[in-house]
């Protein structure tokens, strides 16, 4: 009893600042580190308290399966995607107050019944035929309309969270390749249009400090690279121009 109760006041504190900052860190990758922990914590509750198929179920379902999950799911919408505060659905702002609402009622409803003073009966007496068929007593005999009303309350969520992260389509039609090509024509100038050369690209040089030179002979100068202007590095662009091109009047341009 003794090493129970220093693991408790050890690691019961741990688990709660890891809860609490689970909900509160800005990184998503940082509150699944913490998630991670509440899981194992929890799992060293169970098994002290002489329930080890709690205690593996909570490690090997939740800590490996649903946890892998979420890592895969952070890796697949990244971390550096910002959170989108307009509502996709109107009212589901008051829904989900008057939920929290009903849920916090309903918790201290449970707290304020609870009856103190009595002995603990222990998981001894629980567990005479066996942890198993201890738990599946409960679940599936004493509990089993609540079973079932909370895993079609799972099910529920599941669906509602692939509703709420679905982002509806564009209501425009998409463009061809064509339309994008006449599109991009017609927005850029005679320099741009084709896109920025590379450095050296129809000059007399194939140096990186040697402009490259537009269609109508003059240097550019955004072919070379910032840090090399920086540096002083870069080649006069004036002797690298070429002479004798036809000017281009305006229709061509």
């Amino acid at each position: 009893m003794t090493g129970e109760t220093v693991m408790f006041w050890v690691l019961a504190p741990l688990t709660v600042f890891a809860a609490v900052g689970m909900l509160l860190v800005k990184k998503a990758v940082h509150s699944a580190i913490l998630l991670a922990f509440v899981m194992i914590a929890l799992a060293i509750f169970y098994i002290a308290q002489d329930a080890p198929f709690l205690g593996i179920v909570q490690i090997v379902v939740y800590t490996g399966a649903v946890m892998m999950l979420f890592l895969f799911i952070l890796m697949l919408v990244g971390v550096d995607s910002s959170d989108s505060l307009v509502e996709t659905i109107k009212g589901l702002r008051g829904v989900a107050i008057t939920t929290s609402l009903a849920f916090a009622a309903a918790l201290t409803s449970l707290i304020a019944r609870a009856e103190f003073g009595q002995e603990p009966l222990g998981l001894v007496s629980a567990n005479a035929n066996g942890n198993v068929e201890g738990i599946a007593n409960l679940i599936f005999r004493q509990y089993v309309w609540a079973f079932e009303v909370i895993s079609a309350l799972l099910i529920t969520a599941a669906l509602g969270a692939m509703v709420l992260a679905h982002s509806p389509k564009s209501s425009e039609a998409r463009l061809s390749q064509r339309a994008r090509s006449v599109a991009r024509f017609r927005g850029a100038s005679i320099g741009t249009a084709a896109g920025l050369p590379g450095s050296g690209v129809f000059a007399r040089h194939n140096a990186v400090d040697v402009p490259a030179l537009l269609p109508d002979g003059k240097p550019s100068d955004l072919s070379i690279s910032s840090v090399l202007a920086e540096r002083g590095d870069v080649q006069e662009t004036k002797r690298y121009a070429l002479d004798g091109l036809p000017k281009l009047d305006e229709e061509d341009k």
